[in-house]
């Protein structure tokens, strides 16, 4: 799921996507700098707009999906 992550990061124009974790959680991803993936590859953190941030081990990761309302704008 990680490597899903990885390319959306490179998608130009950026479309914001939401993360879905093992656990029933979904994290919202609304720009490039609320979200990097660890130099090795093995973690992804995510931050919020109230400067907390979320660790995510690649193997709790259950899912990456676009935003249906920002795919629906970049198609205007």
């Amino acid at each position: 799921m990680i490597a899903d992550i990885k390319a959306r990061l490179k998608e130009t124009p950026f479309t914001p996507f939401t993360i879905h974790m093992s656990d029933g959680r979904k994290l919202r991803v609304p720009t490039l700098d609320h979200v990097k993936v660890t130099p090795a590859g093995g973690r992804v953190l995510v931050f919020h707009d109230d400067d907390s941030f979320d660790i995510l081990s690649g193997l709790h990761i259950s899912g990456v999906k676009v935003d249906k309302e920002s795919k629906v704008q970049s198609q205007n």
